[in-house]
């Protein structure tokens, strides 16, 4: 890392590093493609490629967002059936039928419910989806380890949230990254989960 006119910047390894990538290829490649991704851009210091790590981090994880397949746009308080809640979620609508009967870890419960002549029809807002698809893990994405038991870093984004309530989630979850290692969005997730248990 290096400070620059105050602020910090950092490496490609770096900040492979601080979003949880093994290598650098992902970022190799998605500094290839910066004229169709939009990139933030390097600056040159001896010979090396460094990034200003705020504005990185915060091209990064819109990035990630538009990837996911989530749509996050309109009314965050908008009430929506199964239908519109697969839409937002980018899944089939038959998977909000079978999480009525074995919910995903970290599904939220319905605002509204509705009686229909052979089941119930229960609603959820944008916000409830946004929050459930940003949290990890997700229903339905391959790859990823199932959690054995509690994760110790819970308690330390709590713990670190505790300490500096009037924090944004964001600040909280660099600064974490940056004291333990691990990745940014990894440790945003985390933050997100403290949150939700406090």
């Amino acid at each position: 890392m290096k400070i620059i006119d105050g602020r910090q910047y950092a490496s490609r390894t770096e900040l492979s590093e601080r979003a949880g990538y093994k290598g650098d290829a992902t970022l190799r490649s998605l500094w290839a493609e910066r004229e169709t991704n939009g990139h933030p851009p390097a600056r040159r210091i001896d010979r090396a490629l460094y990034w200003d790590v705020e504005e990185w981090e915060r091209w990064f994880s819109e990035y990630q967002r538009q990837r996911s397949g989530v749509d996050y746009s309109g009314n965050p308080d908008e009430e929506l059936p199964p239908a519109g809640q697969a839409k937002v979620l980018g899944i089939d609508v038959s998977a909000i039928s079978h999480y009525r009967e074995n919910p995903p870890k970290g599904w939220p419960a319905p605002v509204r419910t509705e009686e229909l002549e052979s089941r119930v029809r229960e609603f959820r807002t944008r916000r409830q989806l946004w929050a459930y698809a940003d949290s990890a893990p997700r229903a339905g994405t391959g790859g990823r380890k199932p959690a054995q038991g509690a994760d110790p870093r819970i308690a330390l984004a709590a713990e670190a949230l505790a300490a500096e309530p009037g924090r944004k989630a964001g600040e909280a979850a660099a600064a974490l990254a940056e004291q333990h290692g691990g990745g940014l969005s990894t440790w945003k997730r985390i933050v997100t989960e403290a949150r939700r248990q406090d």
